[in-house]
């Protein structure tokens, strides 16, 4: 197929362009690298410096591409930087996505897959492990404007034909992740403990718990959507929930950090605790993850070595 990967220059949407190689798709990759790097891009994809808010040089890299598949990566990711500026956040999560649905649907792209968040946009659970029925009561303006493009999903499936998927991702980890960004606490911690010099801060008390989720399981359950899950959500974590705390000393045996934790105060617009359900991944994509928590942590903190 012909793929565009946008955002494929970020950490998630660069394996995802990996995988697509791998499998011997044709793909193109679109970034305005922000955030995301150049390095990342794989040599075999074709690069497009381009931001998704700019509609009219975003339409000549779809008159060129004509891409069959639109895989969706671009965004503002930080929950801080949302906190700050809701306004900007909305204008790269949710213009940005409407623009570039309205592009999709211009020239004839058959499907587009969503990279959406499951912990940030559902809120704090009412029940755990979260389904994709839970309600949607988001605590942060990310949550809000990445759950509003999952509402133009299904309006331009339904409207205008064009096939969603759309994946709530748990907190995705790995290789690539910036250690230095506001997103990521895996990535902050193992760069900081590997660097020596500023002391990585658990915010709170470190009892919040998430659902980590290594990147090349992600970017398989991308492959997957291709051929599977039309018109459908899906959920992708592991269903286990791991500590703050508990993630702090597991990065700080495999890096060899011996100084206690330190603790700043909590952040503002974060769940609490959540884990998400992969009921419905498991029976309709046939995924579920296969890298355990330890191999994970491990090849990420060799790979920032």
């Amino acid at each position: 197929m012909r793929i565009l990967v946008v955002g494929g220059a970020g950490f998630i949407g660069s394996h995802v362009v990996d995988a697509a190689l791998a499998a011997g798709h044709d793909v193109a990759v679109l970034d305005n690298l922000a955030t995301g790097k150049q390095v990342n891009v794989n040599p075999a994809a074709r690069f497009y410096q381009v931001d998704i808010r700019e509609a009219d040089a975003l339409a000549k890299v779809f008159e060129d591409e004509r891409p069959e598949v639109v895989n969706h990566h671009a965004a503002q990711a930080s929950v801080k930087a949302s906190m700050e500026d809701p306004v900007r956040d909305a204008q790269i999560n949710l213009i940005g996505s409407l623009i570039l649905l309205e592009a999709c649907r211009r020239h004839g792209t058959s499907k587009l897959i969503y990279a959406g968040t499951g912990g940030a946009a559902v809120g704090e659970p009412k029940y755990r492990p979260v389904d994709e029925e839970h309600p949607v009561e988001p605590l942060s303006p990310y949550g809000a404007s990445k759950h509003a493009v999952e509402h133009y999903c299904t309006l331009y499936r339904t409207n205008w034909g064009l096939d969603t998927t759309i994946l709530r991702y748990a907190n995705v980890y790995g290789p690539r992740q910036d250690p230095n960004g506001e997103a990521g606490v895996i990535a902050i911690f193992a760069g900081r403990m590997l660097a020596g010099e500023a002391e990585p801060i658990v915010n709170g008390s470190g009892e919040q718990e998430r659902d980590y989720v290594y990147v090349g399981d992600v970017a398989r359950a991308n492959l997957l959507a291709l051929e599977r899950g039309s018109g459908g959500m899906y959920h992708l974590g592991t269903g286990v929930g791991t500590s703050v705390n508990a993630l702090f000393d597991r990065l700080a045996s495999l890096t060899g950090y011996d100084r206690p934790r330190r603790h700043g105060p909590g952040l503002a617009g974060e769940v609490y605790q959540i884990t998400l359900s992969i009921a419905r991944a498991e029976r309709e994509l046939g995924w579920s993850p296969s890298v355990a928590l330890e191999d994970g942590l491990r090849i990420t903190v060799d790979s920032f070595r």
